[in-house]
């Protein structure tokens, strides 16, 4: 782990650019970089999704969202941690989170981002709409049974 392990955390209402989210994992002591990049997709089961709609308690999101970070670097050894989601409408393509991390060893790297991903999509006061091209919408949660295979 870094001496000085760094979090970077933001909600945004527009693209994310994972270009200049990349400096933010950099450092000369770590050799693993580790994304996840979770964009819309085109099909939900057998329905055609349009876009999808977030929505979020901004500071309470903020908040959690720093506290995952930080226990992950403690629970993984991790350098430096950043997470972005966009709240908003999401066209089908366009990237809705970004998690990266970096450590000195990609084993650290390769558990912490699924860990990371549970932790945010279970605690984060952050929800999704899907919005269908026959025009139907539906709210998803996480925790349902009926939530579409993410």
């Amino acid at each position: 782990m870094s001496a000085n392990p760094t979090v970077h955390i933001d909600i945004v209402d527009a693209p994310i650019d994972l270009n200049a989210l990349t400096e933010k994992v950099s450092d000369p002591d770590v050799g693993a970089h580790g994304w996840f990049v979770g964009v819309t997709r085109r099909t939900t089961d057998d329905r055609i999704t349009e876009t999808l709609d977030y929505e979020a308690h901004r500071p309470m999101a903020i908040e959690q969202l720093g506290q995952i970070a930080r226990q992950a670097i403690d629970t993984y050894s991790l350098a430096h941690v950043v997470i972005v989601h966009r709240i908003g409408r999401v066209p089908v393509g366009e990237a809705s989170i970004v998690v990266g991390c970096s450590s000195a060893h990609r084993v650290d790297t390769f558990a912490a981002l699924p860990w990371m991903m549970d932790a945010i999509k279970r605690d984060v006061p952050i929800w999704k709409r899907e919005t269908y091209t026959d025009g139907q919408q539906e709210w998803v949660h996480p925790d349902s049974d009926s939530t579409p295979n993410e």
